[in-house]
């Protein structure tokens, strides 16, 4: 299969639907990659999918880059999209554009995810200005969700809801190649898409965007601590790993595993060997 490019994913504007998961390891990158997902983000989610953060705050780069290499490594057709965790891009311009490197050179991937609009146009412009991909985030925006009321919907009112139309057409104007929309109304979802060049990303937002992307282990029922009412789960997976484990543990109690079928036999007598010793 042929590896997708940033050409490719604006080309799908208004076509194709582009489809994105998160992936943090690369086992869960291979099966993704082989089931044809077009986009891998290596989203900061896993502050709370992985590492038991109460939200993605805490995520520093080195953890973002080990789980970015992981996922490099295990796909080769999708397009890898790492998110750049708190601070790593907010404090100077030059910072953003340091870390966003570290997330090519250390790491291989194929861009960079950046939450917010028009304030982080700037850093937008100077990445790019460096030769690096960006995929913008706008509405509700995890990093940022105390300031915004905690994880509600945005852009429910006249006013905020022009101020995310102008925050997707600044985002475009300084260069990214894609914007995820989170949890806005489908209305104003779809006014955005028709109003950028650029392929708009949906989660939470109706289903006039250019492609969706959901969490991966919420979409496979796997993470029951919270479940946003977006989610469309297409797997349950939780009570089926439950049931398996606690199999193991019963049956190892029990001491009927392992048996025979998962044992290694010798043709040897043991009991030579140890009579030999003596």
């Amino acid at each position: 299969m042929k590896k997708l490019t940033i050409p490719d994913i604006i080309k799908r504007k208004g076509g194709e639907k582009l489809t994105v998961l998160t992936a943090y390891d690369a086992s869960f990158a291979r099966l993704l990659d082989a089931a044809g997902i077009d986009i891998l983000l290596v989203g900061d989610s896993l502050g709370n999918v992985l590492l038991g953060y109460e939200s993605t705050v805490p995520v520093t780069m080195e953890e973002m880059l080990h789980h970015a290499r992981a996922v490099r490594r295990g796909s080769s057709a999708a397009f890898v999209v790492a998110d750049m965790p708190f601070l790593s891009y907010q404090i100077s311009v030059e910072d953003a554009v340091r870390n966003a490197g570290r997330f090519y050179k250390e790491a291989g991937s194929d861009a960079v995810k950046l939450e917010g609009g028009t304030e982080v146009c700037p850093a937008v412009r100077a990445i790019v200005r460096a030769g690096m991909a960006v995929m913008g985030h706008i509405g509700l925006t995890p990093q940022t969700a105390a300031n915004l009321g905690g994880y509600k919907a945005q852009g429910k009112d006249a006013d905020s809801a022009r101020r995310l139309l102008a925050d997707a057409r600044d985002l475009a104007e300084a260069g990214v190649f894609a914007i995820v929309m989170e949890c806005i109304p489908d209305r104003l979802a779809k006014v955005i898409t028709e109003s950028v060049g650029v392929p708009t990303i949906g989660i939470g937002a109706g289903p006039d965007c250019d492609g969706q992307v959901l969490v991966t282990h919420d979409l496979l029922g796997m993470f029951e601590k919270f479940v946003p009412r977006f989610v469309k789960g297409y797997a349950n997976l939780a009570p089926q790993i439950r049931q398996a484990v606690t199999g193991f543990k019963q049956e190892v109690q029990a001491g009927s595993f392992p048996d025979a079928a998962h044992s290694f036999t010798m043709q040897l007598d043991v009991d030579s060997l140890i009579n030999d010793r003596e």
